[in-house]
């Protein structure tokens, strides 16, 4: 079975003991760890690992010895409890181990959980996983968390008030920060309001945020392409106080609009030809959504105008750089059409 989105989100937070297996997948190895950690701590408690019910294993371990898995599935502990046989690392070479050792599952064996790093569209461990009645296969991908998640952070961490605006400067963190990071600052600020029972202030987060917080210049490119025009500017003014060049940012657009330009010319857009490896998930949904939004003809456009852009900032001009680059940001995000 494959979950995605905040189903995929619940799931882990609770994962279902009956089911014989668990893959988690994905790009960022840090989500990957936070997310197993989590359903690994659902599964067999905060005491599973101290009483011997969890038992590790590498994919290079299991692809030495195939008999690993199956030895650590049909265990019996010296401590009552459900019970993990985790892999780490696994790729597509193990299938059929990892199949081999569900098909011999039974009620009240160790659970099978599995990570494993980006797997591709083909990838045979994804689809034996996804096609088993009884696994579950969650994929990863390079999104931002969704408020839901953001909130289950805040609240393990045991911050009880949270006023809307605090939570809103800690969402944006969540945008901003890999996955860790923010946990990380979630945990310092919930430590550093340890016995405070006055509601967290903005103030407070920013003082104990990290000193230098990555504003993506994918998040502002997704603005422009998405017509998000009011977004842009802070987005510019977070990046520039980041020393981003200006001819950085013109040339994560044009990389970016020729893409959505190869998808609008091509009728199979993002799910045929060179694109069909490039982009997965939620990712080759936004840009397909993206490309047919704008057109061919509106996308020739903003090449054009991002073409000269990128001469004049290279050129002897003493144009303010960066309001050079943001008006034409601004510009392209109002040429955007829908149809």
């Amino acid at each position: 079975m494959k979950l995605t989105g905040p189903e995929a989100s619940r799931y882990l937070l609770r994962p279902d003991p009956a089911r014989a297996g668990l893959l988690i997948f994905g790009a960022d190895p840090m989500r990957v760890a936070l997310k197993r950690q989590e359903a690994i701590l659902a599964l067999i408690g905060p005491t599973g690992e101290a009483d011997m019910r969890l038992t590790r294993m590498s994919g290079a371990e299991l692809r030495r010895d195939g008999a690993l898995l199956m030895d650590a599935i049909k265990s019996v502990g010296f401590f009552p409890g459900p019970r993990v046989a985790f892999v780490e690392e696994a790729t597509d070479g193990l299938t059929e181990v990892i199949a081999g050792a569900l098909r011999d599952w039974r009620a009240g064996d160790a659970t099978v959980v599995v990570t494993a790093g980006e797997l591709k569209g083909k990838s045979t461990l994804k689809s034996m996983m996804e096609k088993h009645p009884f696994a579950v296969c969650v994929g990863l991908y390079d999104d931002p968390p969704t408020q839901a998640e953001i909130e289950a952070e805040v609240r393990k961490a045991g911050l009880a008030s949270v006023p809307g605006d605090a939570m809103a400067e800690l969402s944006q963190l969540a945008r901003a920060l890999d996955a860790g990071d923010f946990r990380q600052t979630v945990e310092k600020v919930a430590l550093y309001k340890f016995g405070d029972a006055t509601p967290l202030t903005v103030a407070e987060i920013s003082a104990l945020a990290p000193a230098t917080v990555e504003a993506e210049v994918d998040d502002l490119i997704a603005a422009v392409a998405e017509g998000r025009q009011a977004a842009i500017g802070g987005l510019v003014r977070r990046l520039e106080g980041q020393g981003m060049a200006p001819v950085t940012i013109c040339i994560g657009a044009l990389r970016h609009f020729r893409l959505l330009h190869a998808a609008a010319s091509d009728p199979g857009g993002f799910g045929a030809g060179p694109m069909r490896s490039k982009f997965f998930g939620p990712r080759k949904d936004q840009m397909q959504r993206q490309a047919g939004q704008w057109g061919m003809r509106a996308l020739e456009q903003a090449l054009a105008l991002l073409v000269e852009t990128d001469l004049t900032l290279r050129s002897a001009s003493r144009a303010p750089a960066m309001a050079l680059m943001e008006r034409a940001l601004i510009r392209l995000a109002m040429m955007r059409r829908v149809g």
